[in-house]
């Protein structure tokens, strides 16, 4: 005869085992990629402080980098001693629908930054939006003019996830280019 306190035992195993096999093993956590984007486009808008005047400096390379120089590439004029607020719009032209990679730097602006660096003129340039931990991103910035001349604005736009503290010089580039400058 068996005794019930083996029956119950070997039915709650039972009972056991079965419950385990439903149990799925979790998935591994998938990391989101944060890859840089291809930019063929690049489109300064400036908006002169003392006239309103908007003007639009575009470089475009639709093959990307390497391939087929660009085939547009404007340069900036400027006059001095005037302000300029200045935005960037940063596209993707090579896909049937365009993708606007401006909109996907400012969601991760925690993880971008873009570097200005004039080159033999006298121009200040201020990032003026910044990420959620207060960094400079530079989708938006302000162009103060100080001396007339010519010279080049290189702009180089940072991938730095994980790792931004306001340092220009850490990441990767996502975008390296100069536009030739004129200070009338």
């Amino acid at each position: 005869m068996n005794h019930p306190l083996k029956t119950l035992s070997f039915g709650l195993l039972i009972g056991l085992m079965g419950l385990q096999s439903c149990i799925k093993d979790p998935k591994p956590e998938i990391v989101p990629s944060n890859e840089g984007e291809l930019i063929t486009t690049c489109i300064l808008k400036t908006t002169d402080s003392a006239d309103g005047q908007t003007v639009y400096t575009i470089y475009r390379d639709l093959d990307g980098e390497g391939g087929n120089g660009p085939s547009t590439f404007d340069s900036i004029t400027l006059q001095v001693g005037h302000t300029y607020a200045t935005e960037i719009l940063l596209l993707d032209e090579s896909k049937t629908a365009v993708d606007t990679i401006s909109q996907e730097v400012s969601a991760e602006g925690a993880d971008h930054l873009f570097v200005f660096t004039p080159q033999m003129i006298s121009l200040n340039i201020e990032a003026k939006d910044l990420d959620k931990n207060g960094l400079p991103i530079g989708l938006q910035s302000i162009w103060r003019t100080n001396g007339t001349g010519r010279g080049k604005v290189r702009i180089t736009l940072k991938h730095q996830p994980g790792i931004k503290n306001g340092d220009p010089l850490i990441g990767e580039t996502d975008l390296d280019i100069e536009f030739n400058c004129k200070i009338n």
